[in-house]
C-alpha cells in the first residue's frame, strides 16, 4: 500500500518510484484516465518525483438546511460512510416528502457531515426500500464516488439480507432467476415478467420456524423490491409485507433487513465489512415465531 495523508483539500501520495506519466498515478488510485485528465486540466493534481498531490477533497456547499436525526454509524472515514437505515425512512427525497416535514436518511447524512465539520455532498452508492433495514454507503467525494459506482456496477460490493417468510422453501438453498418489470395494474409494484430485466437472488434457508422460516439473501443484480418480488413469486412472501402477498401481524412491514455490506476501500483496497444488528421489530417477530 502507498503511504498516504490527507492535508486539508488534497491528497498526498508518497509513490516507490517518480512516474514517467502523470496518468501512472490511476493504477495507484484506481481512477480511469477521463478523471486523471479532469484533475490536470483543472490544476488539481501535481507531481514532484515520488510526491503526487491530488485535489480530492474539496469544501462543497449544502445549498439546503439539513434536518438533524440521530444516525448509526457503522463504518467512517476521510472517502465513506455507512449508515444503519432503520425503517419508515427514504434513502432520498422523491418529491414526496418535500415541504411535508418527513426527514430522509440523505438529510440526517447531510446534517452528520455539518455537524462534524465536513463539507461533503450526501452521495449514495446504493438504495434501500423505505421500510427495509440495514447498512447504506456513501461516497464522500467525487473520486470515491466513481470508484464505488464501478464496483457496484461489477459486482464486487456485497450485500447480504436476512428475511423471515410465510412458510418454508422446499429447497434448503436455491437461486430464483426471473426477469422483473412494472406491475401496470398498480403503479408501486414490481412483478415477474418476461420483458423485464434480468433479476437473480440466491437464497439459503437458515432455520425453519412454525409456519414460517428465516432465510438469508444475496443478489447478483439489484432491482426495485427484487428479494420482495421473487420471494412472491416462490410462494413465500415475506411476512409482514402486504404489497406482495405478506400477512400484516407483529410487524408492521417487511421482515426485510440488511445484515452485511462487504466492499473494498475506494484507495486502499483494503476488504471492509459493516454489519447492522437486527432491528427489534424483526427480533421481536423472530422470537414469537421460535416460541410457537
Amino acid at each position: 500500500m502507498v503511504p498516504w495523508q490527507k492535508k486539508g483539500e488534497w491528497l498526498e501520495l508518497l509513490l516507490p518510484q517518480p512516474l514517467a506519466d502523470p496518468y501512472e498515478i490511476a493504477n495507484y488510485i484506481q481512477a480511469s484516465d477521463a478523471f486523471i485528465r479532469k484533475l490536470l486540466n483543472r490544476g488539481e493534481l501535481s507531481v514532484k518525483g515520488g510526491r503526487v498531490r491530488i485535489r480530492i477533497f474539496p469544501n462543497e456547499s449544502i445549498n439546503y438546511m439539513p434536518e438533524w436525526m440521530p444516525i448509526d454509524v457503522l463504518y467512517e472515514d476521510d472517502f465513506c460512510l455507512v449508515v444503519n437505515k432503520p425503517a419508515g425512512l427514504k434513502v432520498h427525497g422523491d418529491g414526496s416528502t418535500q415541504g411535508s416535514g418527513r426527514t430522509t436518511l440523505a438529510d440526517a447524512v447531510a446534517f452528520h457531515y455539518e455537524s462534524t465539520g465536513q463539507r461533503c455532498k450526501v452521495r449514495h452508492i446504493h438504495r434501500l426500500d423505505e421500510d427495509t433495514t440495514g447498512p447504506v454507503l456513501y461516497a464522500k467525494h467525487e473520486w470515491a464516488q466513481l470508484a464505488m459506482d464501478r464496483a457496484m456496477r461489477e459486482k464486487r460490493i456485497g450485500r447480504s439480507y436476512v428475511a423471515l417468510v410465510q412458510g418454508c422453501p422446499t429447497a434448503a438453498s436455491g437461486t430464483i432467476d426471473a426477469p422483473i418489470g412494472k406491475d401496470r395494474h398498480h403503479a408501486a409494484r414490481r412483478r415477474v415478467s418476461p420483458t423485464g430485466d434480468r433479476a437473480v437472488t440466491h437464497y439459503e434457508v437458515l432455520e425453519k420456524l412454525t409456519g414460517a422460516a428465516l432465510v438469508r439473501l444475496k443478489l447478483d443484480t439489484g432491482r426495485t423490491h427484487q428479494i420482495r418480488v421473487h420471494l412472491s413469486h416462490i410462494g413465500h412472501p415475506i411476512c409482514g409485507d402486504m404489497l406482495y402477498g405478506g400477512a400484516a401481524g407483529i410487524i408492521s412491514r417487511q421482515a426485510l433487513h440488511g445484515e452485511t455490506l462487504a466492499f473494498e476501500h475506494p484507495l486502499t483496497g483494503e476488504p471492509l465489512e459493516a454489519s447492522a444488528p437486527w432491528p427489534d421489530d424483526f427480533r421481536r417477530l423472530y422470537s414469537h415465531l421460535q416460541k410457537i
